[in-house]
């Protein structure tokens, strides 16, 4: 996949526009981890598992998910380049200047 840039706004909510939620995480359900300096987006497959829940931000079928909670104390609202890793199931998103 080429690489992206993904919108994280100042109240902490990840932006995923329709295209790349629809096409990594089908079942509208993530998880967030902080690996030091990259945050890593993980699908999950059923909602019973738990996780954050992605949902809808506009008509175009937008996503957005609250993550605040596992982003570093100093993170700066901002678009940051993003890529989809294959090997690790995982979008990760390069907060270096967080």
């Amino acid at each position: 996949m080429p690489q992206l840039q993904l919108e994280i706004t100042e109240q902490g909510y990840l932006i995923l526009p329709q295209t790349v939620a629809t096409q990594y995480f089908s079942e509208d359900v993530c998880v967030a981890i902080w690996r030091e300096p990259e945050l890593w987006i993980l699908p999950i497959h059923s909602s019973n598992a738990g996780g954050f829940l992605l949902k809808q931000r506009n008509a175009l079928g937008d996503r957005s998910v609250l993550i605040h909670e596992v982003l570093p104390n100093e993170w700066k609202s901002g678009i940051y380049p993003t890529f989809w890793d294959a090997e690790n199931g995982s979008m990760r998103i390069a907060l270096k200047n967080a």
